[in-house]
């Protein structure tokens, strides 16, 4: 397994955002559940998000973000997945 960090912005349309969140957080609390999730969050800006997946690779991680509710609900602008290697942390793996 290798950890992915997806850099995701958000479309302009708070509302759109808010009203898809619930189901969005259920699905990620699934795959932190699962082991699949590392951690994730919105930027304090509210613009985007910082998600840390745990996959074999990227094309999982593509699977596991086209199953997003965000996808779905059109909240999702851009993304950019990038293998991450962890040299220093405080969460042990």
């Amino acid at each position: 397994m290798a950890l992915f960090a997806v850099a995701m912005t958000f479309v302009d349309d708070e509302e759109r955002r808010l009203q898809v969140r619930p189901t969005h957080r259920e699905y990620l609390q699934t795959l932190l559940d699962a082991g699949k999730l590392h951690e994730s969050g919105p930027y304090t800006d509210d613009s985007g998000a910082l998600l840390i997946y745990d996959a074999e690779s990227e094309a999982d991680v593509r699977k596991l973000l086209a199953d997003d509710p965000y996808t779905a609900g059109g909240v999702i602008d851009k993304t950019t997945i990038k293998e991450w290697n962890v040299v220093f942390s405080r969460v042990k793996r």
